[in-house]
């Protein structure tokens, strides 16, 4: 019958080559690399900024060679623009995909609060914030995607403000844009505040931002009460 690689050419089944689990290989190497290297930048913008950030000792907290990262970025400003995309990727994974689950908009906007406080435990959280304030009034790259994100959150807080009020469960008031302005300001300034601090990052962030959308502290429960996503 012969060896099963032959028979398997027989049917018309390609084999397996060497090289193609090799490229497999590389390629799993490069994913791992690529990602210890984003995230050791992380680090380093929410500790330095991007105008102190050092290529060179991003590439050694990562584990990786100078030469490494340049493999896979250009320079810093390409490095930076690859952080916040990798982080608008993450928060989507770890908080907003919770949110786009939930049907009723009050209910979306505290899992909004509390899954931003949980993710902002982690010191790349404070990436955002950390190069909004260093780009403020400059017209740079890294900083309209800073802007871009951020606009992002404030759309999809006003979009959810909206169809709160739709349905009665968000009072009248001031304009969506406002709202979500203050929303994102309290949520942001209260998990600051209490970093460190959990459980209570997670409670107090829920009850700010449920102050300033008008409704009662009671709307949002103890951390202990809340469902976790599998």
């Amino acid at each position: 019958m012969g060896t099963p690689n032959a028979r398997g050419e027989e049917l018309g089944i390609p084999a397996a080559s060497d090289s193609g689990r090799r490229r497999a290989t590389q390629a799993d190497r490069s994913a791992r690399s690529r990602t210890a290297i984003l995230e050791s930048a992380a680090r380093g913008l929410s500790r330095y900024g991007y105008g102190h950030l050092k290529l060179e000792q991003v590439a050694r907290e990562a584990g990786y060679t100078r030469g490494a990262l340049y493999h896979q970025f250009k320079d810093k400003q390409d490095l930076a623009l690859a952080v916040c995309a990798w982080f608008r990727e993450t928060y989507w994974h770890e908080v907003a995909r919770f949110v786009e689950q939930e049907p009723e908009p009050v209910t979306a906007l505290l899992t909004l609060a509390r899954g931003h406080a949980v993710f902002c435990r982690r010191d790349v959280a404070r990436v955002p914030i950390a190069l909004r304030l260093e780009f403020s009034g400059q017209d740079h790259p890294v900083g309209r995607e800073v802007e871009r994100n951020y606009e992002t959150l404030l759309t999809r807080c006003a979009g959810l403000i909206d169809a709160g009020r739709a349905a009665g469960t968000i009072p009248p008031g001031r304009p969506t844009r406002a709202l979500a302005l203050a929303f994102v300001g309290a949520l942001e300034g209260t998990v600051i505040a209490l970093a460190g601090q959990a459980p209570d990052d997670e409670l107090f962030a829920a009850r700010a931002v449920a102050g300033v959308l008008g409704l009662a502290p009671s709307s949002a429960p103890e951390p202990e009460a809340l469902p976790r996503p599998n």
